[in-house]
């Protein structure tokens, strides 16, 4: 099976993105860390990022959707975000890496878990605030670098997409299998901005 990986800055657009690719039959795998914050504040807890074991309660559902995800006959599945986006938010809000998540993250290098080349949806200039998203756009835009250095630093390749409508989306990518297209197609984005069109169509 290959996985991949579609992410980038918080109120990126990335989740509807992922949300049209089921809707195009494709295999998905959900969010974690909305999901945790979402029970807990369905529980009481306003601000579960302030509790260290935040992080790994998102680590721990990542995997444990990747693992049940991986029993599934399809040949290709889109996640919405990995366990290396969670490395990257125990940077940005400062809690060091527990056992669980470097484990995790030596799990998904030394099984190559995910397809090396990643997309990445660029930040839109504004970002709109939700129980889950309680960020300004400056700490997004300093989320997404930190997001940007931990896949780099991980080995990942990033294909560094430039923001669009989800009309736009639709319009481009009727089918997810120009996603998986483009990942045979070109060599390396590494840092380097593309399009949609760039990213998403070939030939």
């Amino acid at each position: 099976m290959r996985r991949f990986i579609i992410t980038g800055a918080p109120a990126a657009g990335k989740t509807a993105i992922i949300r049209q690719l089921e809707l195009d039959g494709f295999s998905v795998v959900e969010e974690a860390a909305t999901d945790v914050i979402a029970a807990a504040q369905a529980q009481g807890t306003v601000e579960p990022w302030r509790h260290p074991s935040f992080i790994d309660a998102i680590a721990h559902l990542q995997r444990d959707r990747q693992i049940r995800a991986s029993s599934q006959p399809d040949e290709v599945q889109f996640h919405d975000r990995c366990v290396v986006c969670t490395a990257a938010l125990a940077v940005h809000l400062g809690y060091p890496f527990s056992p669980f998540l470097a484990r995790e993250l030596e799990r998904v290098k030394k099984e190559a878990i995910y397809q090396n080349r990643v997309f990445f949806i660029r930040n839109l200039g504004f970002v709109t605030p939700t129980e889950a998203r309680r960020i300004s756009f400056e700490e997004t835009v300093r989320f997404e670098k930190i997001h940007e250095e931990t896949y780099l630093d991980f080995g990942f390749e990033l294909a560094s997409v430039e923001p669009r409508s989800l009309v736009e989306w639709v319009s481009i990518n009727q089918s997810g299998n120009s996603l998986v297209e483009a990942d045979n197609s070109y060599p390396c984005y590494c840092g380097r901005s593309i399009t949609t069109s760039d990213a998403l169509a070939v030939g």
